[in-house]
């Protein structure tokens, strides 16, 4: 054993002077302390995390903790052995790399222990040096398995890419903005009204930045509930709650390396607001009902049609968290303002064969789109469906309150109080859309909110308006 011992020390004082940048996480799990001592020293020497611990319960407390990407495990430990051990964290869905060391090699505990899933079988004496080489190659397994798994995960999350349209000077200006924050890793606060198209410069901001090889995943806070939101963003454990009948991975894992776009972002509730503080000041993350905290670097894009510094004085937004997303800001302005593109964005959203009879578009671009880009889509899939065979848009296709505004009653269609022409209060007929469109579908708000173009809790928001303006 004294040979052993110095051997293990000489392999440590010649092959022990170098750090390496590509630090592993290592667990090591041996009961012979003078190993265990010598292999962590020279292991933290050469650049990388090691828990060094001696016995399988000691392994288990720490695999609690933190994640691993490596666990170097000795076969023969009194209480839990080596291949118990291993048995025991793939049970646990642990997805780190094991490899197996022994002093005494048999092939009844190599068969077992590849059996247990151990990704390599090591007999002592051995190198440091050349034990260190077998870490490396577990790891970069780890690696790319965990890569792998996120990777198909975000496939069911992610959407292609859409092209930002528009020449006019203000959408110039987002594109430059655009270009300006994509290089960086810091995080990015989009704010416009529903319907501008916030989505699709979160998705050009990623394109741009040099984590565009790695997912976006996409979230949007108004569509879930607390409990659920919590559980998306951060993940749960098995048995965490009623129905949590097996472990999920959240989304801040999902987005490891790469970025997380969250949309309606002034919709989070406090306790979230605080755990997300957390994961931008730290990088660290527990999934609900766990004790482990889980280390990611996601890149946050959020977006926003509230006013965050008036929630800030509401009381329902937390003032440090908007300083911290707030680094760089991106202000998407309404269909109304860059009038000059709705042409442009007619035609993209029909394209030819498609075209436009008389007066069409001249109603388009007078019309203020409340619902903005979402509502000019959705009004041109609508007069695609009423067109006839020749694929014509006429006016007649045209929901109402496009007709009405713009003051363009097609000669089909019988005149009346219906059509007001060069109206001056806009927020009047505003709320008159709003209102007859509420009358239109029976008074489903949802129904309503999506015939508008806009957000069901936004609707809400309208109709408390109008409410307290006119009470």
């Amino acid at each position: 054993m004294g040979s052993y011992n110095e051997s293990m020390k000489e392999s440590a004082r010649t092959d022990g002077n170098a750090c390496d940048e590509n630090a592993v996480d290592l667990l090591l799990v041996d009961d012979e302390a003078d190993f265990r001592d010598s292999a962590a020293d020279y292991f933290r020497r050469r650049g990388h995390n090691v828990t060094a611990v001696a016995s399988g319960r000691a392994a288990l407390d720490a695999l609690a903790k933190r994640q691993f990407d490596v666990a170097v495990i000795d076969v023969h430990m009194p209480e839990m052995d080596g291949v118990q051990l291993l048995t025991r964290l793939r049970d646990q869905g642990e997805d780190l790399r094991v490899l197996m060391l022994t002093g005494g090699a048999t092939v009844t505990t190599a068969v077992a222990s590849m059996k247990a899933g151990a990704a390599d079988y090591v007999t002592k004496p051995i190198r440091l040096a050349d034990l260190e080489e077998l870490i490396r190659r577990a790891a970069r397994t780890t690696y790319l398995e965990r890569d792998n798994a996120l990777l198909r995960e975000a496939l069911t999350r992610t959407r292609p890419k859409s092209e930002i349209l528009g020449k006019s000077p203000q959408i110039q200006e987002v594109r430059r903005l655009i270009d300006r924050v994509a290089g960086s890793d810091k995080p990015v606060l989009i704010e416009g009204d529903s319907g501008t198209g916030k989505e699709l410069v979160a998705r050009a901001i990623h394109a741009g930045s040099p984590m565009a090889d790695r997912p976006l995943v996409v979230i949007n806070c108004a569509a879930l509930p607390e409990h659920l939101l919590e559980s998306e963003l951060f993940g749960h454990e098995k048995g965490a709650f009623t129905g949590a009948s097996q472990h999920k991975t959240g989304l801040f894992e999902v987005a490891d390396r790469g970025a997380l776009f969250i949309d309606e972002f002034g919709e989070l509730a406090p306790s979230l607001q605080a755990k997300l503080l957390r994961v931008i000041e730290d990088g660290v993350i527990r999934r609900v009902g766990s004790v482990k905290e889980r280390r990611v670097n996601v890149r946050l894009i959020a977006a926003t049609n509230r006013n965050l510094e008036r929630e800030i004085e509401a009381g329902t937004f937390r003032e440090d968290l908007y300083y911290r997303i707030n680094v760089l800001k991106i202000w998407v302005p309404p269909l109304r303002e860059r009038r000059g593109d709705i042409s442009l964005l007619a035609e993209h959203f029909a394209p030819r064969p498609w075209t436009f009879g008389e007066g069409v578009m001249q109603a388009l671009e007078t019309y203020d789109w409340p619902g903005n880009i979402r509502q000019l889509a959705n009004a041109l899939e609508r007069g695609k469906l009423l067109a006839s065979d020749d694929q014509v848009i006429r006016l007649e296709n045209l929901p109402r309150e496009v007709l009405r505004i713009s003051g363009l009653a097609p000669a089909n269609v019988e005149p009346g109080a219906a059509f007001v022409a060069n109206p001056t209060d806009l927020d009047s007929i505003s709320r008159r859309h709003v209102e007859e469109t509420l009358a239109r579908v029976h008074g489903n708000k949802a129904e309503a909110a999506r015939l508008l173009g806009i957000h069901r809790r936004s609707l809400y928001r309208l109709l408390d308006k109008y409410a307290h303006r006119h009470a």
